[in-house]
């Protein structure tokens, strides 16, 4: 079986709750058609922005089960499986693995800050359990402990591990990724602007992002996203970038996925609230996000 490896722009989905606060599973196969239409690379399900850690265990079997099959051969799309102990996370990973998903997301566990060494065993046994691909998630800010590049370096040589998405303000670090990856793990980024990864990382020849504002600018995103082949390449992504920064901006109010959430929602796109105790984006924040949408369009971007 060949591996996929993430290239191009992946969007990191969010989960859909109806009026009731559960899972919209007719909401999430619209938004899997909507980035099938607008030329998304790939698909990340219960990612951060998907708040798979407000999910229960049966719910986000209940995802795999459900989405893993309905993506296929219609889109790529992976799976973030990172529980709380190594157990859980192989139980869930196998799962994904017999459902069909094209691969997994590993990020740190949050909360226990486990020392190096034991970050590299758990993403180790995990990846050494199934056979589909596995991309490492560095997301410092949101589980504290970093994965080290050295760390990185040791995983690059279990097979399936194909990827590293990297999520942390660090410059040095992106490039410890993309030194440390030698051509056998694709290198993508986040598009937080707060980060400002993109335009170096593009530059140092990554393969993409794996974003939060393709979920309403899948398009642009998908061009943005494109590794660098030329000057050609080069020049749209920085006026892509500098164009709709102001759209990713809105994207990342408060803590991910509350403004991208308020910004699907207003622009009537399956989404919800994200569920408490985040609570929905409201007053002059809810206002800059209404604004956005007007001053770009997105109504005509976003129909589903």
């Amino acid at each position: 079986m060949e591996l996929v490896k993430p290239v191009g722009s992946w969007v990191a989905l969010v989960t859909p709750f109806d009026k009731k606060g559960e899972v919209d599973f007719d909401g999430f196969k619209k938004l899997v058609d909507f980035h099938v239409a607008n030329g998304s690379d790939g698909v990340i399900f219960m990612g951060s922005t998907g708040e798979a850690t407000s999910l229960s265990m049966e719910e986000r079997k209940a995802i795999i089960r459900e989405m893993a099959p309905y993506c296929k051969g219609k889109i790529k799309a992976f799976f973030g499986t990172t529980c709380s102990t190594t157990k859980d996370t192989v139980e869930l990973s196998q799962l994904a693995e017999e459902c069909g998903a094209d691969g997994i997301q590993l990020v740190v566990p949050p909360y226990i800050l486990p020392p190096q060494e034991a970050v590299y065993e758990f993403i180790a046994t995990v990846a050494k359990s199934i056979s589909i691909a596995v991309t490492i998630y560095n997301n410092p800010s949101r589980v504290v402990t970093n994965v080290d590049p050295s760390t990185i370096a040791r995983l690059r040589d279990i097979p399936n591990i194909v990827a590293i998405k990297e999520a942390s303000p660090s410059l040095a670090q992106l490039i410890g990724d993309v030194e440390v990856a030698q051509g056998k793990l694709n290198v993508l980024c986040c598009d937080s602007p707060k980060f400002g990864l993109i335009i170096p990382l593009m530059a140092m020849g990554g393969h993409g992002t794996a974003n939060v504002t393709g979920n309403v600018l899948p398009r642009e995103f998908a061009l943005l996203s494109k590794p660098w082949e030329s000057w050609e390449d080069a020049l749209r992504c920085r006026d892509l970038f500098f164009k709709y920064k102001p759209v990713m901006e809105a994207a990342y109010l408060l803590t991910n996925p509350v403004g991208i959430k308020a910004m699907m929602k207003l622009l009537g796109m399956p989404a919800g609230d994200p569920r408490p105790p985040l609570q929905p984006l409201s007053g002059s924040l809810l206002d800059k996000v209404k604004d956005v949408i007007d001053r770009f369009n997105l109504w005509e971007k976003c129909r589903i």
